[in-house]
């Protein structure tokens, strides 16, 4: 029950994070509304939306252990001074969870988080991690409406653009029915966050631990 607690609590914090950062760079850009919208906080109700931002994250955590983006940042995309700062905007929020990727990373290198299978802390924050981490790429998948569509779409025909958008729900739809059953999409997803991992300090044993700590449920 603590690490579902630390990982929740982690996890809500990123991505307040995550659209803070889409604010920032997009007030930075010309877009007045977020200060009057109240997005330049870290405050989560003001990027809560009740299926976006509660149900479905949460959902996915519990039965798979996704990072499935979480926030609803409502941008003004006309005020915004230019293409590169579209993009900017849309980049913003992956950028932020790779901070605190390279936060955490940092910690499992230096030895501040104990390669210690049985810490709970160490678990819980390799568990955060490739939520993180599954966030990110995830996030930066061409796929209508993540980010990383987002950051191609002002260099698209409008009518493209358009298109997209129209089939986001049902691309969005698709692209977790792929990622949920077994095939080579979900296989090489799920190596590249796993080698992530690896590569930044926490091994997939702690990852494994980690989530089998959060899902206290299935003990």
């Amino acid at each position: 029950m603590e690490c579902f607690a630390l990982v929740v609590i982690g996890w809500i914090f990123s991505v307040c994070i995550h659209e803070f950062a889409h604010a920032w760079v997009a007030q930075k850009g010309g877009v007045y509304t977020v200060v009057e919208k109240g997005y330049l906080t870290l405050n989560p109700f003001r990027y809560a939306h009740p299926v976006y931002s509660v149900l479905m994250p949460v959902v996915f955590l519990l039965l798979g252990g996704i990072g499935l983006p979480g926030g609803a940042v409502y941008i003004n995309h006309s005020l915004l001074r230019s293409k590169q700062w579209e993009m900017a905007v849309a980049l913003a929020g992956p950028a932020a969870n790779l901070i605190i990727v390279l936060l955490l990373a940092l910690g499992f290198r230096t030895g501040l988080i104990p390669d210690d299978p049985s810490n709970l802390l160490t678990v819980s924050l390799a568990f955060l991690m490739h939520l993180e981490l599954s966030a990110i790429l995830l996030n930066l998948l061409p796929v209508p409406p993540l980010d990383g569509f987002q950051a191609i779409a002002p260099w698209l025909p409008p009518h493209v653009r358009q298109a997209g958008y129209n089939m986001a729900g049902p691309a969005q739809l698709i692209l977790l029915v792929v990622l949920w059953n077994d095939n080579i999409v979900r296989n090489t997803f799920w190596s590249i966050i796993l080698t992530a991992s690896s590569a930044c300090g926490a091994e997939p044993y702690l990852v494994y631990l980690g989530y089998k700590e959060f899902a206290f449920w299935r003990h």
